[in-house]
C-alpha cells in the first residue's frame, strides 16, 4: 500500500492510499479528487494532465505531452499507474469544470433580461404565470386548561376557515415544526400552502415576524454545465442565478460514456452522487446564501435535462437508452421528491422533470421549445440547441419534428485540447487583425482576465478565421507556417492562440489539427441533421422563416462565422436569433406556471421524434458536411465573401 498525496493550487491537499498497479485516475475518482476526463480515461482528450512533484509513478508517454513537459513531470493520469509513494499536483485547469462555480451578479439586470423576455412571450401566448402556492397569515387563540385542542387541529381549523376548503392535509415537515413555530410566534404564523384541486396541502409553518419566502428552483442539468435560478414563487422574481460544472464529467464528456460508467459496479450510485452531492447541493447552497433564504424555504424544483441526465439524476438504469431499440425508462414522471434524491430542501418538495421525447431528445429540448415560442407561431421555425449533444426541432403551431445528432461535446469545449465551458478565462470571440494577422481576443471574466482556453463560440470564430485567412484548408489541416504554427514530434500541427506567458495556463493555449477535425465532425453532424430533417418533410433551407439557436456555448455565437464554416444554413442573417440557455428559461416558466407545465407536456407528446441513426441517407450527408464549409461549396459563402463581410 502506497501513499498518494494530491496537491492543488488553491485548496488543501488530499491524502489517499493505493495498491501497486492501480490507475491514478481511478484512485483520484475513489477519493473524490476532481480531474477532468472527458474521454473517460481512454487517453484521447489529453485533459487529465497532472504533475508528478515527488515520488514515483509509472506512466506511458503520449502525444498530448511533449518530451520537455514529460521531463518537467507532466503526466496523463488515465495512463499512469501507482508504483510507489507519490505527490501529485492537480492544476486548476484539470479541475476547472468543478471549481469554477459562479453565482451571477443580478444588480445590472443583464443576467435576467432573457428570462423576463421569456415570461413576456409566455404571457402573450395565453399562458397564465400562476401557480398553486400562497402564503397564508393566521392568528389563533392560545391553548389553555379550558381549550386543550392539539396544535395540528387548531391550525387545520384556522386554515379551513381562511380558505373555505374542508379537506386540509399537513406535510410531515410542517407537523415537525408546528409546536415550536406556534409558540415562537405567539400563535400567529405564516403558512405555505398549495391550493390543489382535491385538497389544500399545508407545507410549512413559519412564526409571524420571520422572513417567509416561497422559494423555487429552476435547474438546467446539462452534460457539461449545470445552471440554476432561485425564484420567489409568489412574485416570479429571480432572487439568485448561478452555474457550475457537472461533476459527472470526470466519468466522460458525453452521455454514452456516462451510461457505460453507470453499468459498472456501484456506477449508478457514483454518478448520482456526482450530480447531487458534488454539483447540485453546493450550487443550491450558494444560491440560498446569495438570496439570504434557508434551503428548507425551497418548495418546488423544476429540472430540465436530457434523457440520460434525467435517468442518472433519479438513479434509474439508463443502459437501455443506448441499446437498440433505444427505450428510456420514462418520458414523464411525477413521482420524484427532493428527499428521494438527497436534495436537502423542504422534505415535501416535489421535483418536476420536463418530459423527455426520445432516447436522445429530453426535457431540455421540450423546455427549450416552450421558451423559444415556435410552437405558437404560424411561421416555419428551426430551433437548435448546441450543447454536449446537438438537438433540433422544426415546425410551427401545427406540427413539430425533432431529432438529435451525435455532435459530441465540442460545442462546450469537450474533445478540444484547450476547450472549456463558457466561464471565467474562456475565449468567447476571436478574429485576426487584417494587417498583422495577430489574434484579437475577447475573454470572459473580470477586466484583465487572462485566457485559459476556448469555449464553443470562440472555437467557431477561431476555425472560421483560420480558414478564411488560408491558415487551414478545407480538411482542417494547417497549411501555413509562422511563429504561431507549431508541429509536434508526431507531425500534428497546431496554432497558438495565446502564448503561455500571456495566458493563465501552464502551457500555450493552442488549437491542434486533431481539435479542428473533432469540431468539423461536430459542425458536420449539425448541418447534416438539418438537411435530413428538412428533406424528410420535402422542405429545403429556403423555406425556414426563423432559426433560434440556444445553448451555453458562450455569450452568443457569431452566426456569420457559423455559416461560413458550414455549420448553419446560408440564409439571411436577420432570420437568426440567439436565445441563450433556453432549457433554463423553460424550466423557469414551468416552475412559475401550472399552465406552462401542462403546455410543455403537450409539446412533448405532440413532437414527432426522428431517429437519425436509422436513416440510410444520414451518413452520406454527414460525410459531405465534414469539410470546410462542405463538399458542395455552392451552399455557402466563398472565403472572399466571408473576408469582405468580416472587414
Amino acid at each position: 500500500m502506497f501513499t498518494i498525496e494530491f496537491r492543488f493550487e488553491n485548496s488543501a491537499p488530499v491524502k489517499a492510499y493505493a495498491h501497486e498497479g492501480e490507475n491514478l485516475l481511478e484512485v483520484a475518482r475513489k477519493n473524490n479528487v476532481a480531474i477532468d476526463a472527458p474521454c473517460s480515461g481512454n487517453a484521447s482528450c489529453g485533459k487529465c494532465r497532472v504533475r508528478l512533484i515527488g515520488g514515483t509513478l509509472k506512466s506511458e508517454k503520449t502525444r498530448h505531452i511533449t518530451e520537455e513537459e514529460y521531463a518537467e513531470g507532466w503526466r496523463l493520469s488515465c495512463v499512469s499507474t501507482i508504483s510507489g509513494d507519490a505527490e501529485i499536483l492537480v492544476p486548476d485547469i484539470a479541475s476547472a469544470y468543478r471549481s469554477r462555480m459562479k453565482v451571477a451578479d443580478l444588480s445590472t439586470g443583464k443576467e435576467i433580461e432573457i428570462f423576463e423576455e421569456v415570461k413576456q412571450s409566455i404571457v402573450e401566448a395565453g399562458i397564465e404565470l400562476k401557480n398553486d402556492f400562497s402564503l397564508l397569515e393566521l392568528e389563533m387563540d392560545s391553548p389553555s386548561l379550558d381549550d386543550t385542542m392539539p396544535d395540528n387541529e387548531r391550525l387545520l381549523r384556522a386554515v379551513e376557515a381562511a380558505t373555505g376548503r374542508s379537506e386540509i392535509r399537513m406535510a410531515y415537515s410542517a407537523l415537525r415544526k408546528l409546536p415550536d413555530a406556534l409558540r415562537k410566534g405567539d400563535f400567529k404564523v405564516q403558512c405555505v400552502i398549495r391550493n390543489l384541486a382535491a385538497y389544500v396541502l399545508l407545507m410549512d409553518v413559519i412564526p409571524m415576524g420571520e422572513k417567509a419566502t416561497i422559494g423555487g428552483l429552476a435547474i438546467d442539468i446539462g452534460t457539461t454545465t449545470v445552471s440554476a435560478l432561485l425564484v420567489d414563487l409568489e412574485t416570479g422574481k429571480i432572487l439568485a442565478k448561478g452555474s457550475t460544472g457537472n461533476g459527472q464529467i470526470r466519468y466522460g464528456a458525453d452521455v454514452i460514456n456516462r451510461i457505460i460508467e453507470s453499468t459498472r459496479v456501484g456506477g449508478r450510485k457514483k454518478l448520482k452522487k456526482a450530480i447531487v452531492d458534488e454539483t447540485l447541493l453546493p450550487l443550491i447552497d450558494g444560491l440560498c446564501h446569495e438570496a439570504k433564504i434557508p434551503s428548507d424555504g425551497i418548495y418546488r424544483i423544476c429540472v430540465a435535462g436530457n434523457t440520460t441526465m434525467n435517468h442518472l439524476l433519479v438513479g434509474v438504469n439508463a443502459d437501455p437508452i443506448r441499446m437498440e431499440p433505444y427505450i428510456p425508462a420514462f418520458f414523464e414522471t411525477n413521482s420524484v421528491f427532493a428527499v428521494d434524491l438527497g436534495i436537502e430542501v423542504s422534505s415535501s418538495t416535489r421535483v418536476r422533470i420536463a418530459p423527455n421525447v426520445g432516447s436522445y431528445v429530453g426535457g431540455d429540448i421540450t423546455a427549450g421549445t416552450l421558451a423559444s415560442g415556435i410552437w405558437n407561431r404560424p411561421e416555419f421555425s428551426l430551433f437548435i440547441d448546441l450543447g454536449t449533444n446537438g438537438e433540433l426541432v422544426f415546425g410551427n403551431q401545427d406540427f413539430l419534428m425533432t431529432c438529435a445528432c451525435s455532435a459530441g461535446p465540442a460545442f462546450e469545449g469537450g474533445d478540444i485540447s484547450c476547450g472549456m465551458r463558457a466561464t471565467d478565462g474562456a475565449i468567447d470571440s476571436f478574429r485576426l487583425d487584417p494587417a498583422t494577422k495577430e489574434p484579437i481576443l475577447s475573454v470572459l471574466g473580470d477586466p484583465g482576465q487572462k485566457p485559459v482556453g476556448l469555449c464553443g463560440s470562440g472555437i467557431i470564430d477561431v476555425i472560421c478565421e483560420l480558414f478564411i485567412h488560408g491558415i487551414i484548408n478545407a480538411k482542417g489541416q494547417i497549411v501555413s507556417e509562422g511563429p504561431r504554427i507549431h508541429r509536434n514530434e508526431y507531425g500534428i500541427g497546431s496554432y497558438v492562440i495565446a502564448f503561455k506567458e500571456d495566458a493563465d495556463s501552464v502551457k500555450d493555449v493552442e488549437i491542434t489539427e486533431v481539435d479542428i477535425d473533432n469540431f468539423i465532425r461536430a459542425k458536420g453532424a449539425i448541418f447534416s441533421a438539418i438537411n435530413i430533417m428538412l428533406s424528410s418533410l420535402d422542405f429545403d433551407v429556403s423555406m425556414i422563416d426563423d432559426v433560434y439557436v440556444a445553448g451555453g456555448i458562450g455569450s452568443g455565437i457569431n452566426m456569420k462565422n457559423a455559416v461560413t464554416i458550414g455549420m448553419l444554413p446560408d440564409i439571411p442573417m436577420e432570420k437568426y436569433h440567439y436565445i441563450g440557455n433556453s432549457s433554463l428559461s423553460g424550466a423557469y416558466a414551468i416552475l412559475l406556471s401550472e399552465q406552462a407545465m401542462h403546455k410543455v407536456k403537450e409539446i412533448g407528446r405532440n413532437m414527432t421524434y426522428m431517429e437519425l441513426s436509422t436513416n440510410p441517407r444520414y451518413m452520406d450527408e454527414f460525410v459531405a458536411a465534414c469539410f470546410l464549409p462542405h463538399t458542395n461549396a455552392s451552399l455557402f459563402p466563398t472565403t472572399e465573401e466571408a473576408l469582405a463581410a468580416n472587414r
